[in-house]
């Protein structure tokens, strides 16, 4: 479950990022460039979530 909702967390967080920078420099919106952003966003989340900052246990 947590694997979809951060797919679905990215998704909505770069979608939204992109359309305000490309509104702002005038530019037309592309989708697949907000969803190349979200799958960037969701790996590096998933390599951090389960490699990186994971915690030890004793």
């Amino acid at each position: 479950m947590r694997y979809i909702m951060t797919i679905f967390w990215s998704a909505v967080v770069s979608l939204a990022i992109a359309f305000v920078l490309t509104s702002m420099g005038g530019e037309p919106f592309v989708l697949s460039d907000g969803l190349l952003l979200a799958a960037f966003l969701a790996i590096a989340a998933f390599v951090m979530g389960d490699g990186i900052l994971k915690e030890k246990k004793d």
